[in-house]
């Protein structure tokens, strides 16, 4: 095998990523430092050698799953994920290109140094964590959750990589004979039980590598496979020596009923603690490891997880996807961040949201124009043409025709968890920002006033539209305060308005608000009058800009409407 591999050192794949070194192999492939020659920088590029062992037909199954994954994988945006950046064929087989991260692996460290300390552990498992909160908002498991796949950058980022690829192991053609997709060691016991995994399996594969981390060993592992899983199904682990106050949170993981584990905002909320060198205030249990937990995987006498205040104002409830308009849980962050305070040992901090308390530079009432513009639809786009003489790009209500997408098509239902449906294509719009929307959908510049611009995507000239606001200059500190803001004015001014609901969530890992209402649109103000309703997400990234991601349609049709705008939410990438 190191033959074979001295061999490809300088191969050329696909035409343009000359193969350098091995960095790393596994159960499912190999992964090469290599060159981009078109580009010319370095990328990480993943040898999936268990091709090698397939049938022709199960290696065409494999080449289109794992483009499918791949696809997957490419939409969780967030600093703490690997960026997948291209899957290709070459020699018959598929090869994924993916950001090279120099640094070593937690396995690699644990292996180097024996053990690493608590609070450095626990630095690293919120950053984990948090690109598994992008990951589940997103639709995508991981399910090989493991120190291996852990990253530590030397520019000091905390990356996980391998999303996606895991998925393929429910097909046993595709894997030597004997080998497990997914390490035994970090099974959760509903994956060993058959069960279909959720993403609290990968929270217990996350415990598992913490007290790998602190321990120096895997928490399960027995002389075999089998008796490996028959632990981790049926024993409950030693407890950990040297855990200190990440001992809590372990145990909490590492919950057997995936049930009674804690949900992410309270996950979040104990490694915090324990990278301060506190123990856990919700997850003391004065019976020892692993914690009794009560109905619904509460610790008894801890307070109610899920209301904390985050950073902008949001609240620390939702959880994982499935929520309000599939927006409680954290979907994805930025995909690069300023430069952040390091935690122990160097390793980054969860950065903070800094929300920029900002002088107002419009009149309140300008706000309240812009609300009517987008909950009127396209007949109210005169309102906003005052602002943007001379900033037309010749599409939309602004003036001219709209934008035609590349192709029209019919347009696909999400699902009721608000996955993006496979004949979703992505938008990117030139203002930089990317979406996930179905064929056919036209665009319209609705106003570009300076510091706040409008863009509205539509099948039908307005009557079903999603719209996207962008203001560099936000009036409120934070999207609640904003939202109500606006809600008090639009009581008063459109027929019919009823709050549906106005709340605080957790969207990007950032404090957001979603807001949902419905009203009578008149003859006189649009060109789509009737009962309407509409929803919109707002949240204030970490430099300050104002995101909306807003949605409006009839409400005969909101129950289609609704599912779409989880899907906008979830396929949603700010500028980079």
């Amino acid at each position: 095998m190191r033959g074979n591999v001295n061999q490809k050192q300088g191969l050329l794949v696909a035409g343009r990523y000359r193969l350098a070194d091995s960095i790393g192999s596994g159960g499912m492939g190999r992964v090469w430092r290599a060159h981009d020659e078109v580009l010319h920088r370095m990328v990480a590029v993943k040898e999936l050698t268990a091709a090698l062992y397939a049938s022709d037909g199960d290696r065409a199954v494999l080449l289109a799953r794992t483009r499918a994954e791949a696809r997957a994988a490419a939409r969780i945006n967030h600093s703490a994920v690997v960026t997948v950046h291209d899957v290709l064929e070459h020699d018959g087989r598929p090869w994924i290109v993916m950001e090279l991260v120099e640094g070593a692996s937690l396995a690699d460290v644990v292996k180097e140094r024996g053990r690493v300390e608590p609070a450095e552990a626990a630095w690293i498992g919120l950053w984990v964590l948090r690109a598994l909160r992008a990951a589940h908002a997103a639709g995508v498991l991981h399910r090989d959750v493991k120190p291996g796949n852990v990253l530590l950058g030397k520019d000091r980022r905390v990356l996980l990589t391998d999303f996606g690829i895991a998925q393929i192991e429910g097909d046993s053609t595709i894997t030597r004979t004997g080998e497990v997709v997914g390490s035994v060691d970090y099974l959760a016991p509903e994956r060993v039980r058959g069960h279909d995994p959720g993403p609290a399996s990968d929270l217990w594969a996350l415990g598992a590598t913490l007290y790998t981390a602190v321990e120096g060993r895997s928490p399960f592992r027995r002389t075999s496979p089998l008796s490996t899983m028959q632990a981790i199904v049926e024993e409950d682990t030693d407890a950990p020596r040297h855990a200190g106050p990440l001992a809590p949170v372990i145990a909490a993981l590492l919950c057997k009923d995936p049930a009674g584990r804690p949900g992410v905002e309270e996950a979040e909320r104990m490694l915090a603690e324990a990278a301060e060198g506190r123990t856990p205030g919700t997850a003391r249990d004065p019976r020892g490891f692993p914690q009794a937990r009560g109905a619904g995987g509460h610790i008894p006498g801890t307070a109610d997880p899920g209301h904390g205040t985050l950073p902008g104002g949001g609240s620390a409830g939702g959880g994982l996807p499935g929520g309000p308009a599939g927006a409680t849980g954290a979907v994805t962050g930025p995909t690069a961040v300023a430069p952040v305070p390091s935690g122990p040992a160097g390793i980054p901090a969860p950065a903070p949201s800094p929300v920029r308390a900002r002088p107002r530079r419009r009149l309140r009432t300008l706000a309240l124009v812009v609300a009517l513009a987008a909950v009127l639809g396209a007949g109210a786009a005169v309102a906003v043409q005052k602002w943007s003489a001379g900033t037309r790009d010749g599409g939309g209500p602004n003036g001219g025709p709209a934008t035609p997408s590349a192709s029209a098509s019919g347009s696909a239902t999400p699902g009721t968890d608000g996955t993006i449906p496979a004949s979703w294509r992505r938008y990117d719009d030139e203002w930089g920002f990317g979406l996930y929307l179905p064929e056919g959908w036209s665009r319209r510049v609705v106003g570009v006033p300076g510091d706040l611009r409008q863009v509205d995507y539509t099948p039908d000239g307005g009557e079903h539209f999603v719209r996207i606001a962008i203001d560099t200059s936000p009036d409120f500190k934070d999207a609640y305060s904003h939202q109500l803001d606006l809600d008090g004015q639009l009581s008063r001014r459109l027929a019919d308005y009823q709050r549906v609901r106005l709340e605080k969530n957790v969207y990007r890992d950032l404090g957001g608000s979603v807001w949902e209402y419905t009203w009578t649109a008149l003859a006189k103000d649009s060109a789509f009058p009737g009962p309407r309703r509409a929803a919109e997400e707002t949240y204030i990234a970490r430099d300050g800009t104002e995101y909306v991601i807003y949605i409006s349609s009839p409400a005969a049709d909101w129950g289609r409407t609704s599912k779409q705008f989880k899907a906008v939410l979830q396929g949603w990438q700010e500028p980079r």
